[in-house]
């Protein structure tokens, strides 16, 4: 099994920017293992802007980040974010389910991040709160 990809969402990119959150240190694991080359992180730019909302400074700090890849919020992320907002997503969320969907360059999808596991029910992606 190679590297693992993982899609940081606002919650845990939050969590990573606080080292009061409790869940700081379990979301630093993962950023530890990204910069030893056993995975790679990815950071939707939507959902950065989002946790920037209520967290100032986040995006800036994660865009400061030297093992995590910021993905661009292109036309096809925004196409998907429509019909995602359409059906009731919220916009914190619609960016993340996109990078986590299977895609051309990762046939199986990415795995999600996140501290709410519960608001990707139903998207068809793997959302793993750091815990589990």
């Amino acid at each position: 099994m190679g590297p693992i990809a993982v899609v940081l969402d606002h919650t845990t990119a939050t969590a990573l920017h606080d080292p009061k959150d409790p869940y700081n240190e379990a979301v630093a694991a993962f950023y530890v293992q990204a910069s030893g080359g056993l995975g790679t992180l990815y950071a939707p730019v939507l959902s950065l802007t989002a946790g920037d909302t209520e967290r100032p400074g986040l995006l800036a700090y994660v865009h400061g980040l030297r093992f995590i890849t910021i993905e661009p919020f292109d036309t096809t992320a925004a196409l998907t974010a429509t019909e995602l907002l359409h059906s009731g997503h919220p916009w914190a969320a619609v960016h993340a389910i996109h990078a986590a969907r299977p895609s051309a360059d990762f046939p199986s999808g990415r795995f999600l991040l996140t501290l709410t596991p519960e608001l990707y029910e139903g998207t068809g992606i793997q959302a793993v709160h750091p815990d589990q």
